[in-house]
C-alpha cells in the first residue's frame, strides 16, 4: 500500500480548483474511439472515504477484458485533499488515485471511473480529469445521473437513453440487467460514448454495476479498514 502527501501546489480553494478545472477541460481528447471491448486490460478505480481522520483510500484493479479475472491490483492511503465542493470532487481523490495507478505492475488499459466524465456540470468529471493527467483513455459509470435528465431506456439489457444536458447529450442511461434501474456512462478521455456503452456492457455479464467497479470498490474498502486495524 502506497502512503500519499497532498502534492505541493494543489489547489487549495475553490477559485484555483475551478482555474485548474477550466485549464485541463481544454485537453480533453473526444476525437478516439479507444480499444475495442472484450480485449487487453481493463482496470477500475475507486475510492472510500474515513471523514473523522480526513482519510481517503484508493484501489486500482486491473482485469483481463476477455475473462474479467484480475491480473494486478494496488491501493493507496492519503489525506484528503480538498474540501467537499460538489462538482469539485475530483480534487479530494486525485493524488491517491495517481498513486495507486503508478503503483499498478502493469499498463491499466482503459480505466473505468466510479462516477463522470462529460456528464458533469462543467464538462470535466473526475474520468476527464484522470484521463488528461494520466494519458490513459478513460470512461465514468456512474450510479445516478447527477443533475442530468433522461428518459427510461428499454427494459432489456443494452437498451439506452440519452443523458440531457437541456438538449445536450453528456452521456448514456444505459440499462446492464433486464429491468433493473440503469447505470449512467459517460466519456472521460480518448473513447467514445459509444465504445464507453459497448465496454459498460462487456463489464457487466452478471450484475448492474462493472465488474471494475465491483472489485475496485471491494478493495478500497478493505484498505481503509486495514489503516484502523
Amino acid at each position: 500500500m502506497t502512503t500519499v502527501r497532498i502534492p505541493a501546489g494543489w489547489p487549495a480553494t475553490e477559485e484555483q480548483a475551478l482555474a485548474v478545472q477550466d485549464e485541463l477541460r481544454g485537453r480533453t481528447v473526444l476525437d478516439e474511439t479507444g480499444p475495442p471491448p472484450g480485449g487487453g486490460r481493463v482496470t477500475g478505480v475507486d475510492v472510500a472515504y474515513d471523514d473523522e481522520r480526513d482519510v481517503v483510500a484508493a484501489a486500482a484493479v486491473v482485469l483481463d477484458a476477455a475473462t474479467l479475472d484480475v491480473v494486478a491490483q494496488a491501493t493507496a492511503i492519503g489525506q484528503v485533499s480538498f474540501p467537499y465542493v460538489p462538482g469539485l470532487l475530483a480534487f479530494r481523490e486525485i493524488p491517491t488515485v495517481l498513486a495507486a495507478l503508478d503503483a499498478l505492475p502493469c499498463d491499466p488499459g482503459l480505466v473505468v471511473c466510479d462516477g463522470y466524465g462529460l456528464a458533469h456540470p462543467r464538462r470535466f468529471g473526475l474520468a476527464s480529469h484522470l484521463g488528461v493527467l494520466t494519458g490513459l483513455p478513460t470512461i465514468g459509470v456512474a450510479k445516478n445521473p447527477f443533475t442530468f435528465t433522461y428518459d427510461d431506456p428499454g427494459t432489456p439489457r443494452g437498451s439506452a437513453s440519452p443523458l440531457l444536458a437541456g438538449s445536450e447529450e453528456v452521456g448514456r442511461a444505459l440499462r446492464t440487467r433486464d429491468g433493473v434501474k440503469p447505470v449512467f456512462v459517460s466519456v472521460g478521455h480518448r473513447v467514445s460514448l459509444a465504445n464507453a456503452c459497448a465496454h459498460t456492457l462487456a463489464l457487466t455479464p452478471a450484475y448492474r454495476l462493472p465488474e471494475t467497479t465491483r472489485h475496485a470498490d471491494s478493495l478500497c474498502r478493505r484498505a481503509l479498514k486495514d489503516t484502523t486495524d
